[in-house]
């Protein structure tokens, strides 16, 4: 029996003045602290950029 990975999403937002490093800064807390991984990064032609988080969803099984 196949088990699929279950995720839930964060969608950070950044304007186009926040810098590469303070981006870095902020997924490194959410990876840190929330156990989230970097699913995807987007740069709009604006300068505006989105992040995509993702992390498991752990579902527990009753045993009894």
């Amino acid at each position: 029996m196949a088990v699929m990975t279950e995720y839930e999403f964060r969608v950070l937002n950044f304007p186009r003045d926040a810098s590469r490093s303070d981006v870095r800064q902020v997924i490194a807390d959410h990876a840190e602290y929330g156990h989230w991984e970097l699913a995807r990064s987007r740069l709009y032609l604006g300068g505006a950029r989105r992040v995509w988080l993702r992390r498991r969803i752990i579902r527990v099984r009753r045993t009894a």
